[in-house]
């Protein structure tokens, strides 16, 4: 406590005697050696806040504490991490708010039925399109994500919202993933994503197309999970002034920071690239 005040400016003397210590007593507490458990503190908190800077400063506590132990090898526990951010006022951003659950009539093309969970790559691909404002105007952002690793495999970003941005996405997606025939590609039932150019690439592709109920956003959780995500860790952290700016910091927030770098609780504390390399690993003989 009186660390911290005298750090502020405040007087040794004027601190001392507010708290009821000799200033004698405390200038030998000064001069005493660090104790282990203090050394390691300190590290642990360095570690700490590279972390949470590497991050973009938007790591809490468990993602922070994942990447420690999973990432650097420390071992510490969470509750520890907790509390030495708490001491150093670090802290992560807040998460997406809780989405009230609806009872939504499913329709007969929904082949999801909110159930994303798959055992590979390629099976759930689910879509969605987001948009955002600058100066000049608003920037519109279609991804592609894979269930499987909660990789984004393809994207577009335009200042139009029509098919072309959901086909552009789709087709990235293909493009990089080569599909095996029967995987399925999910979306909501917006005009962009029922239409004729998106649904007839799907099926060309040998894949199935399917469709949430309308006006739930369960439907397709995962892709509004995303969405939530980038808007508190990119899109509401500043103002934009032109869509160039805007379009660049999508692309590196999809491409480096949450496709390789960020830890998602989905999948184990791991990064998109970590669940697909030891995925590939299972596959190559022993």
């Amino acid at each position: 406590m009186i660390d911290a005040l005298v750090d502020a400016g405040f007087s040794v003397k004027m601190c001392c005697r507010v708290l009821g210590v000799s200033s004698p007593g405390y200038y030998r507490y000064r001069a005493r050696p660090l104790s282990r458990t203090q050394m390691r503190r300190q590290w642990l908190t360095g570690l700490i806040r590279e972390v949470h800077e590497a991050s973009r400063r938007t790591y809490g506590s468990r993602r922070i504490h994942a990447e420690l132990t999973m990432g650097m090898g420390v071992v510490v526990s969470e509750r520890l991490v907790a509390v030495l951010m708490s001491l150093a006022g670090i802290r992560g951003l807040p998460g997406p708010a809780k989405v009230k659950k609806l009872r939504g009539v499913v329709t007969a093309d929904d082949l999801v039925n909110r159930k994303f969970h798959r055992l590979s790559p390629n099976e759930l691909w689910v879509t969605d399109i987001t948009e955002h404002r600058t100066k000049e105007g608003k920037v519109l952002c279609c991804c592609v994500m894979d269930t499987f690793s909660r990789k984004i495999v393809g994207w577009s970003i335009d200042t139009v919202q029509d098919s072309n941005l959901v086909v552009n996405a789709l087709d990235m997606a293909l493009k990089n993933r080569q599909p095996s025939p029967g995987g399925v590609v999910h979306a909501d039932h917006g005009v962009q994503f029922t239409s004729w150019a998106f649904t007839n690439k799907i099926r060309e592709a040998g894949l199935m197309p399917s469709f949430g109920s309308i006006g739930d956003g369960l439907d397709n959780a995962m892709m509004e999970s995303f969405w939530s995500s980038m808007q508190i860790e990119l899109l509401d952290r500043q103002r934009w002034s032109t869509r160039v700016e805007l379009a660049n910091a999508m692309f590196e927030y999809i491409e480096v920071f949450h496709n390789r770098k960020r830890r998602h609780s989905g999948v184990g504390y791991r990064t998109p690239i970590e669940v697909e390399v030891a995925y590939e690993r299972t596959l190559v003989p022993a």
